[in-house]
């Protein structure tokens, strides 16, 4: 089946940078063939779709998430020692692959509602994740989360790799998913541990490695104490720092931090608005991409920062690096938007399949209607998506040529009965909740 898109305003993301207005796609299997300005070729029996001068572009990349805390969204926002207070006891008693699969499908319906076709995921029980992934039809990179914690799905490091064997032996060749292991981060691991994943990840060269690094202070103290280093000092030394490796938050780094990553060619991913809630600092982005260091924009977990499109990302990230910067130049709307499409593909090696609308790769789009006001007038439209647009604009959503959602409607998931599951595990979290306060 062809699928011609015509009328549309298509942002292609590619190295030009190359605008179509008016334009068209054409769309075969699961593959862009063609695409240009002007008149469409004219195709017996395919399914055209005239746009109406909205814009087409490339589906949004969020490159770091926890798909499975959507249920833990808005959960004691302004309490500072939640983690520990509700948190982790919140996880260890109910987190199980019925949780995380409930969380997951409200997470997948939201990233879909809101413009993002390519997900980066990090958690527990990462097979249902997996699989959420696979029936949503989104593009992800699922890694089982390894933690020293007493984490809720291993109790020990040999049960955790257990985890990551079944996740890569079960989607190993899937088109669309891909299994990834998932250290939390260095202090939470440790050194030992760092190192035989390091070992492990050797013998897997195509699985990605994700993982939490130098997000707080306390991290930072944790390798200064322990190793006399910086903690991307310890990730290097344990064998960590590769070009296979996601490196989430980033924010306590210095020059000589940049550099090794820079060298070891990692790739790096920002989450502005989790961290600014958390009164954890600003990342260094302009600093770490004129390094030569590819950087994507995540939304981190809803617990972290309750939205999980990236619109609701991108003001901050352009504004926290204009306050550090103290000038309108740094971080322009449209390295906004390659940072949430082409880099962010790039920032998961997935750049050669998506990010960018060209000849050859997939089918993985989004249109974004143009009829509120707020949008226009529109002399720039990277400035209107960053500054102006919001993701209930987005209109279609396709992977690999599969419509995820035309018109708003999500047609791979039930929406309403995702929101109805996540209701009824909230309910167990309040009770819960009530019960720590009466005790402490």
């Amino acid at each position: 089946m062809t699928t011609l898109l015509t009328n549309a305003w298509i942002l292609t993301l590619d190295d030009e940078l190359t605008q179509h207005d008016p334009g068209w796609i054409q769309i075969d299997g699961t593959t862009i063939t063609a695409l240009g300005s002007g008149t469409p070729p004219s195709i017996t029996n395919a399914e055209i779709i005239d746009c109406g001068g909205d814009i087409v572009m490339p589906g949004m990349v969020n490159t770091h998430c926890h798909m499975g805390m959507s249920v833990f969204r808005g959960l004691a926002e302004d309490v500072d020692d939640r983690l520990y207070r509700y948190i982790l006891p919140l996880e260890r008693k109910f987190v199980t692959a019925e949780m995380v699969r409930v969380g997951s499908t409200l997470a997948a319906v939201e990233l879909i509602q809101g413009g993002v076709t390519t997900v980066a995921d990090m958690y527990y029980f990462e097979t249902e994740v997996a699989d959420v992934c696979d029936r949503a039809g989104l593009r992800a990179i699922v890694g089982q989360t390894l933690a020293d914690f007493d984490p809720p799905d291993h109790k020990n490091f040999d049960v955790g790799f257990a985890r990551v064997e079944q996740l890569v032996d079960a989607y190993r060749d899937h088109p669309l998913v891909t299994p990834s292991i998932a250290p939390h981060a260095p202090y939470s691991t440790g050194r030992a541990v760092m190192e035989r994943i390091a070992l492990w990840s050797s013998d897997h060269p195509n699985v990605p490695v994700q993982m939490h690094l130098a997000e707080s202070t306390l991290e930072v103290e944790w390798a200064l104490k322990t190793h006399n280093q910086s903690t991307v000092a310890v990730t290097r030394d344990a064998g960590l720092l590769k070009p296979n490796l996601i490196c989430a938050h980033c924010l306590q780094l210095d020059d000589a931090d940049i550099t090794m990553m820079s060298e070891a060619q990692v790739c790096v991913v920002t989450n502005p608005r989790s961290n600014g809630k958390a009164g954890r600092g600003i990342a260094p982005v302009e600093r770490l991409r004129n390094a030569g260091l590819p950087v994507g924009i995540g939304s981190d977990g809803a617990m972290s920062g309750n939205t999980l499109d990236l619109f609701s990302q991108f003001a901050p990230v352009s504004m926290f690096a204009k306050l550090l910067g103290g000038s309108r130049k740094p971080l322009p709307a449209v390295d906004v938007i390659r940072m949430a499409t082409i880099e962010g593909a790039r920032t998961l090696s997935l750049n050669l399949k998506t990010g960018s609308l060209e000849a050859g790769k997939q089918a993985d789009l989004i249109r974004v209607s143009l009829a509120a006001p707020r949008l226009h007038p529109i002399y720039d439209p990277y400035s209107m998506l960053v500054f102006a647009a919001l993701p209930t604009d987005v209109t279609h959503s396709m992977v690999a040529g599969r419509w995820l959602m035309r018109d708003r409607h999500v047609e791979t998931l039930d929406p309403v009965q995702a929101t109805r599951d996540a209701i009824q595990i909230a309910t167990m979290f309040k009770a819960e909740m009530q019960r720590i306060d009466q005790t402490h």
